[in-house]
């Protein structure tokens, strides 16, 4: 944990990846983050491998250095105590549909009539704009809509989903600027802000940085970046596996004709441009792919070293966990924060120059109720009845 957002307090009501992450890498850079669950605990803690203390392994990927309330905000005492976390914090982060948010006192308006300074976030599926609003959405369901699903069309294979969970990870990251935004221009004039972050947008945009194509500069131009969409641009198979290899310039390619002995490839027309050998990608492609496939991986390897030409070997999720690079890099820190635990996932950023801090494990659900009420300025004799009458656990 990095001491950098010390004093900056984030009310954090969100469920599953996306909001979580977003709150946690704020966490990870010292925001005290109170995460207030429903009574039942955010459905996360329950998907993914458990661990040996109940804690699922996504729960504990993305909820580390948080505090945790449980508490039903259908009762007015946990109106109450919401009003009171809000008049304390400092930003406001949910992912409730609109309806939800109205009827539990966390939409915008009225957040912000509580506390005009304060920044509130909201991440949706849709944008509030457009005739999707308010639809139910999951990542499956977004990379569908964005076009990434579709993909694969393009180079002659059915439609598929990315075996991650792209949609919401994109725009958690989103979130995180979004809110360090809306810090600094409070900072700088006193006023809060709303903020808006859709999943199907923010993936549309992630897909459509480089594949919006013909279509940025005419009106019926076709979007797609030829050089991805080669149906030939794949790992490419070794006499004993698979590697990645990228020659993208020319001086790059002539190195890699040589070695393979295609010199004669270099003397076509459309070899001396970029834009020649992107309409050619897939003779390139095919050319190198056969030479490699009668070389072992680590001839190629070496090979690729040499010519200084960007390459990899295909990692499986196996060989991350043994990464030689990952692990002189301390990427796997070890951990004793959450019992039963080898390894975590870090933010892979450094700040240099700051102090780094213990890491505080995931909480259990409520594990931080009482001390976080009596900050809010309930005495026990109220925390004791809310506990009886079910408003906190």
């Amino acid at each position: 944990m990095k001491d950098m957002l010390g004093g900056v307090r984030i009310v954090d009501v969100t469920t599953i990846v996306m909001g979580p992450m977003a709150s946690q890498i704020l966490a990870d850079l010292g925001a005290d983050v109170v995460k207030v669950e429903p009574p039942e605990g955010d459905l996360a803690r329950y998907s993914g491998t458990p661990g040996p203390d109940g804690i699922s392994s996504i729960f504990a990927s993305n909820n580390r250095n948080k505090r945790s309330i449980a508490l039903d905000l259908r009762r007015p005492d946990g109106q109450e105590v919401l009003q009171r976390l809000i008049e304390g914090g400092d930003v406001v982060l949910h992912n409730m549909r609109p309806k939800a948010a109205e009827r539990l006192g966390l939409s915008a308006e009225a957040v912000r009539r509580i506390k005009p300074s304060i920044v509130h976030c909201v991440a949706v599926g849709f944008g509030s704009g457009g005739p999707y609003a308010g639809t139910a959405a999951y990542d499956d369901v977004i990379q569908a809509a964005s076009g990434l699903a579709a993909l694969p069309l393009k180079v002659g294979r059915q439609p598929d989903y990315v075996p991650s969970i792209m949609a919401d990870k994109v725009a958690a990251l989103h979130i995180v600027y979004a809110v360090l935004a809306a810090l600094m221009r409070r900072a700088r004039t006193g006023e809060g802000c709303a903020i808006e972050v859709p999943m199907f947008e923010a993936l549309a945009a992630f897909i459509l940085n480089e594949h919006l194509g013909a279509a940025t500069f005419e009106a019926g131009g076709k979007p797609g970046y030829q050089r991805l969409l080669s149906p030939h641009r794949r790992p490419f198979a070794t006499a004993d596996g698979w590697i990645s290899a990228l020659p993208y310039t020319e001086a790059q390619w002539r190195r890699t004709l040589a070695e393979i002995g295609r010199m004669d490839v270099t003397e076509a027309p459309w070899f001396a441009t970029a834009p020649g050998r992107n309409a050619n990608t897939a003779t390139l492609y095919q050319i190198l792919g056969a030479a490699l496939a009668t070389r072992t991986t680590a001839q190629c390897l070496a090979m690729f070293e040499a010519l200084d030409v960007p390459h990899a070997r295909v990692n499986t999720l196996d060989d991350l966990i043994d990464d030689p690079h990952l692990a002189a890099t301390g990427f796997f820190r070890p951990t004793d924060d959450l019992e039963g635990r080898a390894r975590s996932v870090p933010q892979p950023v450094a700040f240099h120059g700051v102090e780094d801090r213990p890491d505080r494990a995931p909480p259990a659900l409520a594990a931080d109720g009482a001390t976080v009420l009596e900050e809010l300025g309930y005495s026990k004799a109220q925390v004791a009845r809310m506990r009886a009458d079910g408003t906190i656990l």
